[in-house]
């Protein structure tokens, strides 16, 4: 399993780059300079590369799944490999507890595809005609996930799960439906949130409650 799941990863990335979300590259590689100051769309390039800037371990063992969600998403994405400044590519592994969420969110920059490496999960999206497309997915199995739309993943086994999440930009960007709207700074006026949700002041202001920041 570990070798099909290698290649794969290796045939996602192919297929990423080749629809790669982001801007073409226009040279052979350019390093991200994440502690330049100046603002581009991307990063700006860095003059001493090494091979560090195009490697990261952190996705090689299981993150800590102890939150509130049951779930943890760690990235490799640009700002932990550098070297995929421009490359229009990035991976995230994604671990849950049993009974774990992924909650709905959405990638405004890239489409998503995930291989299963371990357990088994409930799956979906939902389109812009409001159709959710859903399916349980196990060890082995791939879904993809379009770009800029709400999905999320549900863990409803017994035992840990994993994905290995393939996006088709170097940052994909992730905003979680609720944190969005319950969590902003400033934060989103409770009357817009009454009439969006049909729902008192009281029932808002407690759902507020709940992402406020833990002292």
């Amino acid at each position: 399993m570990a070798v099909c799941g290698l290649l794969l990863i290796m045939a996602l990335f192919v297929f990423t780059n080749s629809v790669s979300a982001d801007p073409d590259m226009l040279q052979d590689l350019c390093v991200a300079d994440l502690k330049s100051g100046v603002k581009v769309n991307g990063y700006p390039c860095k003059s001493n590369v090494t091979p560090e800037d195009f490697f990261f371990a952190g996705i090689g063992k299981p993150g800590a799944t102890n939150n509130s969600m049951g779930a943890v998403v760690t990235s490799a994405n640009v700002q932990k490999i550098p070297g995929l400044n421009t490359l229009g590519v990035s991976l995230a592994r994604i671990d849950y507890a049993p009974g774990g969420l992924n909650p709905p969110h959405t990638h405004p920059r890239a489409t998503e595809v995930v291989f299963v490496l371990e357990g088994e999960l409930d799956v979906g999206f939902i389109t812009t005609a409001n159709v959710l497309i859903s399916k349980t997915i196990k060890q082995g199995d791939v879904f993809a996930f379009p770009k800029g739309l709400v999905h999320f993943q549900k863990n409803n086994g017994k035992i840990p799960a994993t994905v290995l999440s393939a996006f088709n930009s170097q940052l994909p960007g992730t905003q979680s439906i609720a944190t969005t709207l319950f969590a902003a700074t400033p934060p989103v006026p409770d009357n817009v949130l009454t009439k969006a949700f049909m729902v008192g002041t009281k029932e808002v202001q407690k759902i507020k409650s709940r992402f406020a920041p833990k002292n």
